[in-house]
């Protein structure tokens, strides 16, 4: 058996130690003085030095000669393994399956079924920070897209019935109609913490019928994945054909009302849109025609639009702009108003010079601090990204309009010569705060000056 001392030295040491396992120094501090390491730690320790549970101070002498460290605990039927070997138990729901994808977390306290459906969060299985997941049920009402693009979740506690008078199904049953495995019974405030020190890892969601854990396997699994630095996701959630949207929003006791009449001619990108961003376009005055994200400066062009619509949407912006960046750039050149949120942000700042990185954990939630630094009024907002503008890499004729006030990214820009601007966050806020909807109402104003210039 090592010492305590001698598995921090193959760990490279305290500082390495306890930033591999994702620790404080006060944790490494509480293992020399038991003179043991506690058993959750155990499989990163294992994935990370090649000793046997044998070898680890605090096992019991029975335990390290019979049990196997990847044997699930007792009512164990799902397991999250991360790409490190950290290994999370729990009792799997939803659908039966194996899910690889970058593990993120979510602090949002209601609508999980529109985040769970918004296509932004294609190649990723959400942690909810929030315990009571599922309790209202699911309806036909709040789908952000026709199918869901996370590719699992996890949670604390066992889903419940629901207890909305809204529900027409138990979110169970919900994941299992849509091909989505979900893990219950997790420590979801330690597996935050650790996205949240270590940044957002690979791992796999794995949920087995036949009730087999091949750890090792899954671990490479995790480790093989390439991440979503360099991927891109807009073309697998995108449209496939040009469509038009005329529905307004939700009222209480009416459901989705018709939009207004419209004003202007719309045409939106969608690089994964979500509904509610259409109903508020449409709620503004928009006659919105969407097209793919794969979609050319002559067809958005030939449609004679008096805005565009750049959307949200998941992956690297910097994969996607191999496509997109040719026709924003025409778009800009043709002086049409333009308003991006999201992917569409990030792309509108490439379009024009600047550069995008990959966050450590990104922003995602209901309940995020923004600055509008005209007016320094504070909106809290609704997000979901992993990469962010680099304000730095701004080219002249760009303003910073807006800025994260819990870490200082930027929010939103702004052409000092041309009729372009976007936000990092969401102003349709599904779910979320309405904060920032008047943001669509910018939008209309553009266009409203764009039509007087013509006219004039």
């Amino acid at each position: 058996m090592r010492s305590v001392e001698e598995i921090i030295a193959l760990l490279g040491g305290p500082e390495a130690a306890a930033a591999r396992l994702h620790l404080g120094t006060e944790a490494l501090r509480k293992w020399r003085q038991a003179r043991a390491i506690p058993a959750k730690h155990w499989p990163a320790i294992i994935a990370a030095t090649g000793l046997s549970l044998a070898d680890l101070p605090g096992a019991p002498a029975a335990e390290a000669d019979q049990a196997d460290p990847h044997r699930p605990p007792e009512g164990a039927t799902a397991v999250l393994v991360l790409e490190d070997g950290t290994l999370f138990w729990g009792r799997g729901f939803g659908a039966h399956g194996t899910r690889v994808a970058e593990i993120c977390f979510n602090t949002g306290m209601t609508g999980y079924q529109e985040t769970l459906t918004d296509p932004s969060y294609a190649g990723q299985i959400i942690t909810f920070t929030f315990p009571h997941i599922g309790n209202v049920g699911c309806n036909p009402e709040d789908h952000e897209a026709l199918n869901p693009a996370a590719r699992g979740l996890v949670v604390k506690q066992d889903v419940t019935e629901p207890a909305s008078w809204r529900a027409t199904q138990h979110l169970e049953a919900w994941l299992r109609q849509h091909g989505l495995p979900g893990i219950a019974g997790v420590d979801t405030r330690a597996l935050t913490q650790r996205i949240r020190d270590g940044g957002a890892p690979k791992g796999v969601l794995h949920f087995p019928a036949d009730g087999r854990f091949d750890i090792p396997a899954l671990i490479e699994q995790a480790r093989a994945w390439p991440g979503l630095e360099g991927m891109d996701l807009a073309r697998e959630v995108t449209t496939r054909q040009a469509y038009r949207w005329d529905q307004g929003l939700w009222a209480w006791g009416e459901g989705y009302r018709p939009a207004p009449p419209p004003r202007f001619q719309v045409v939106a990108i969608d690089y994964g849109a979500k509904r509610n961003i259409l109903r508020n376009l449409a709620e503004v005055g928009c006659a919105v025609t969407v097209l793919p994200a794969t979609a050319t400066a002559e067809e958005i062009l030939a449609l004679q639009p008096d805005g565009v619509f750049l959307s949200n949407g998941p992956g690297d912006p910097a994969a996607t702009g191999e496509y997109a960046l040719p026709a924003i750039r025409a778009v800009l050149a043709a002086r049409v108003p333009l308003f991006g949120i999201c992917l569409g942000h990030q792309l509108l700042a490439l379009a024009l010079g600047a550069r995008t990185y990959k966050m450590q954990r990104g922003h995602r939630g209901a309940n995020q601090p923004v600055q509008d630094l005209a007016t320094g009024r504070v909106e809290i907002t609704s997000q979901n990204h992993g990469f962010a503008v680099d304000e730095a890499s701004l080219p002249e004729g760009v303003v910073v309009t807006h800025r994260s006030l819990f870490d200082g990214t930027n929010e939103g820009i702004a052409c000092t010569d041309r009729p372009a601007f976007s936000v990092q966050y969401h102003p349709e806020a599904s779910p979320g705060p309405s904060d920032s909807r008047h943001l669509f109402r910018r939008f209309v104003e553009l266009m409203e000056r764009g039509a007087a210039g013509r006219a004039a």
